[in-house]
């Protein structure tokens, strides 16, 4: 028979397989799960062998005290926190040493940067001889952090990112150029077309094929997914955000930028001025539909619409009449929209990253049409917003949650109108027209979320 061992409600502890010599955890029966505090966590390995990579700060004063850690996956679990949320977490297994006991226990990896304790133990990693005394504190030999001063120190690494860029055009502009600065800043990218992708759902680790092969873990994705394959490529976006990759754009807000109405929307929620915006499904409501847009004439523009295709301006009430109705005969999706004249044919793309308009050119359509599409021949030149236009469009994508977007809008006698956010912007018409590098400010702005772990504590985990 085990003699009873003593915990106290806070405890020294130590990892030794994690390379974690001391951790002061809270001892906490009401949590069932244990838990440590992970940062840049990087999921690798085959799905028959799962393991990870993650950052821990042992000493919640010190955040220059940074030990790199990796262990075998035996789990993904949901798991609730005492707020209420829901996480899904990856679940460890290392030797738990306290004081002179030594046993196996189950860990979960989430951000715990806000707590007083980098670790939490809970009742499942509690032995049926251990009682917990919550009137004591370090029941058993107290460590100290000193411990760490005595591994060896390593300068940080550098590391080159394995880039995966979504597309079915791999030989158009904005993908070479992408690739090209990618490739010149050290990183590897690979260009997968995201129709062949198909994936396994479920199980320990989720998985993406390709040619009948798993697709190994990428550091980041650069979704440039065509607006007619827009369902399944946020499906397979989400997959590989599911394998722990930095999306440049999240599947949620590519989805929300796509949808028009959804768009418009969130922006008129936020306040954000628009071209007045019309929809309805019944065709008895035709007419009351163009007068709220502001009568002819106004623009009729299909929800999956793109580079100026499916969008028409209708002169008169009789054209637009005409317009809606065959619209409806087609059962396709639309908007009708206030037709703003003083823009003579001519907006603003304003690129934006990261919260910082990067690059911006005023675009003019071909004579006698009022699209500025490029595609449609319209032509473009480099410009400088005012506070006011590049403010709103700042405001548009944060709306929508996107890192990366092109925001098009109208300059009217009321100020900066957003017509559309592209989620995909391309590069030639802007690089071309302001003579930015702006493929390298994007892959730039991956170098900054992608967190390179800055150090191994060994030659195997190196090369990993």
């Amino acid at each position: 028979m085990e003699k009873h061992f003593s915990l106290g409600w806070e405890e020294w502890l130590s990892l030794p397989e994690l390379g974690l010599p001391a951790v002061l955890a809270k001892i906490d029966t009401g949590a069932k799960t244990s838990a440590i505090h992970a940062a840049a966590i990087e999921p690798f390995g085959s799905s028959d062998n799962p393991q990870i990579r993650f950052l821990v700060y042992p000493n919640p004063d010190d955040e220059k005290l940074e030990i790199t850690c990796s262990a075998k996956v035996v789990d993904r679990r949901q798991v609730t926190s005492s707020n209420g949320d829901v996480e899904l977490r990856y679940v460890i297994e290392t030797p738990l040493h306290i004081g002179d006991q030594v046993w196996p226990i189950q860990i979960t990896l989430t951000n715990r940067e806000t707590m007083a304790y980098r670790m939490l133990l809970g009742r499942s990693a509690i032995r049926d001889h251990m009682i917990v005394n919550p009137n004591i504190s370090c029941a058993q030999p107290r460590l100290s952090f000193a411990a760490y001063k005595k591994l060896p120190r390593r300068r940080p690494v550098k590391r080159p990112l394995r880039i995966a860029l979504l597309s079915r055009e791999a030989e158009n502009y904005s993908s070479k150029r992408l690739i090209e600065e990618a490739q010149s800043r050290g990183h590897v990218v690979e260009v997968i077309n995201t129709t062949r992708c198909y994936m396994k759902i479920g199980g320990v680790m989720p998985e993406i094929h390709l040619d009948g092969k798993v697709l190994p873990t990428y550091d980041a994705v650069i979704p440039r997914i065509g607006a007619s394959v827009t369902g399944y490529g946020l499906a397979v976006l989400r997959q590989f955000a599911a394998t722990g990759a930095f999306c440049l754009n999240s599947a949620a807000s590519i989805g929300a930028s796509r949808d028009k109405l959804l768009a418009h929307q969130i922006l008129a929620r936020a306040n954000i001025r628009m071209p007045v915006t019309t929809f309805a499904s019944s065709p008895k409501d035709t007419k009351d539909l163009i007068d709220l847009a502001g009568k002819a004439p106004v623009v009729v523009k299909l929800l999956s619409s793109t580079q100026g295709k499916g969008v028409i301006l209708a002169e008169t009430q009789k054209a637009a009449l005409s317009l809606v109705d065959a619209f409806r005969g087609l059962e396709a999706n639309f908007l009708v929209q206030q037709f703003v004249k003083e823009a003579a044919g001519s907006d603003l793309r304003c690129f934006v990253i990261g919260n910082k308009v990067v690059g911006s050119i005023k675009r003019t359509g071909a004579s006698g049409d009022f699209r500025s599409n490029l595609h449609q021949g319209g032509t473009a030149v480099a410009v400088r917003v005012t506070k006011e236009e590049r403010e709103t469009a700042k405001r548009a994508v944060r709306e929508l949650g996107l890192s990366v977007a092109g925001v098009d809008m109208l300059q009217s006698a009321e100020g900066p109108k957003v017509l559309e956010v592209n989620s995909s912007p391309g590069l030639e018409g802007i690089e071309k027209a302001t003579g930015k590098n702006l493929a390298a400010l994007v892959i730039e702005y991956l170098e900054r979320n992608v967190r390179p772990l800055s150090r191994f504590r060994d030659v195997r985990q190196i090369n990993l």
